[in-house]
């Protein structure tokens, strides 16, 4: 089984005086992400690895899960910031097959697309969302639309 851990970056700054791919996150964003990552801690939901965004607001979430989750640093995939559809998949079909539970952390629209492209489902998804989709399969490459089952969500 392999178990997917979606994660849209926590609350960043709007202010014009940053480019998009380097807006910082709030003060809010960082407490959301620390509340998230300990409510995973919680409930033992941790995957074995982060990939994320470059975008600094999305290393900065992915970063504060790693550190909370007690992970090795998150790694980055330009085409997660990127992305146009169909891109998230391609991500997730090439990560390694040793690892059952990997976390990807991006931005929407393309967090609830996955989320709908995996298991059928519409969900809001706002900023430092977790949704934990499951898949009956073993190997990455086999996952494609409606082969998922949302297993866990929650937000802020």
């Amino acid at each position: 089984m392999k178990k997917l851990m979606l994660i849209r970056h926590a609350k960043a700054s709007q202010n014009s005086d940053y480019k998009d791919f380097e807006r910082p996150l709030k003060s809010s964003g960082r407490e959301d992400a620390v509340i998230m990552a300990e409510r995973l801690n919680t409930r033992n939901i941790i995957p074995q690895v982060i990939v994320s965004s470059p975008a600094l607001r999305a290393e900065s979430t992915a970063n504060i899960f790693a550190e909370h989750l007690i992970l090795p640093k998150p790694q980055t995939d330009m085409l997660i910031y990127d992305a146009k559809r169909g891109d998230v998949l391609k991500v997730i079909n090439n990560f390694p097959n040793e690892y059952d539970f990997i976390a990807l952390a991006g931005h929407n629209p393309d967090m609830s697309q996955t989320i709908y492209d995996m298991t059928g489902q519409h969900k809001d998804v706002p900023t430092c969302t977790v949704a934990l989709i499951e898949f009956d399969i073993d190997d990455w490459k086999l996952v494609s639309s409606n082969t998922g089952t949302l297993a866990y969500y929650d937000e802020p």
